[in-house]
């Protein structure tokens, strides 16, 4: 673990040449650390994705963990996927991406141009009825995407950062961004709770206003992405009710 000048106060820095995914090293060493933590991976070697699907990582791409040690209820610490998400944007931002060009979709994906730049993948290990620690792995195609046909059929198509805005920035540059962005948004989330981190969200909301499709392994909703309630639910206005969605694949 190391810091550097720059780095928020109170994160550590930990990077990788390789490993085999950043959220297993997480769970590996979340005992032994004394306060939050990020991990960086210049290669992974077993990535994934949600659901346990397998993840491609090119050279020059982004695959990162931040650990955390949280004291909230499990239903609390899960809402810090929009607070990751909200991060990415403003490291985006900060690295030199137009706002226009970024939205969010729900429920951790970062979209450049319409296209698929970043993905969130939330673990936790669990104590009692708490959270011990919660690993927040973030992958990033600064450098290449996966092609459309590596990538589930109707999903929204890989794009990256390099070809798609032309911002050319190295992964350890990219994380000081981010553990800024984070570090600032997390101090807003422990003061004044979800409140504020869902209306920014919102505000950068992929859809919204418009007819999506969500589904589950064992259903599909379509209907008008209404918004993302107060406990993180995507809500659905379909033509008999509305519908509270708590996890879920959406499609557009």
């Amino acid at each position: 673990m190391s810091t550097k000048p720059g780095f928020p106060n109170g994160f550590g820095r930990r990077v990788l040449t390789e490993v085999d995914s950043t959220n297993a090293e997480a769970a590996r060493i979340a005992k032994t650390l004394s306060g939050p933590e990020w991990i960086l991976a210049l290669n992974q070697t077993a990535s994934r994705g949600r659901r346990g699907r397998p993840w491609r990582f090119p050279k020059g791409n982004f695959a990162a963990t931040l650990v955390l040690h949280p004291k909230e209820t499990p239903d609390i610490v899960a809402l810090r996927s929009f607070v990751a998400s909200l991060a990415l944007f403003d490291a985006f931002v900060s690295a030199g991406v137009q706002p226009q060009a970024l939205a969010l979709k729900w429920p951790n994906d970062v979209l450049l141009n319409g296209g698929k730049v970043a993905g969130i993948l939330l673990e936790s290990i669990g104590a009692g009825q708490g959270v011990s620690h919660l690993a927040i792995g973030i992958g990033v195609n600064l450098a290449d995407a996966p092609a459309q046909a590596e990538v589930e059929a109707g999903a929204v198509r890989p794009v990256a950062l390099l070809s798609e805005a032309g911002v050319s920035i190295s992964p350890e540059e990219f994380l000081d961004l981010l553990a800024s962005a984070y570090a600032r948004l997390e101090e807003q989330f422990t003061t004044f709770g979800f409140a504020p981190i869902r209306e920014g969200w919102l505000a950068r909301a992929a859809r919204l206003g418009e007819v999506i499709t969500a589904r589950t392994a064992t259903s599909e909703t379509s209907g008008t992405f209404e918004t993302v309630d107060e406990h993180g639910n995507l809500v659905l206005k379909t033509p008999k009710t509305r519908v509270a969605i708590a996890a879920a694949d959406v499609f557009f």
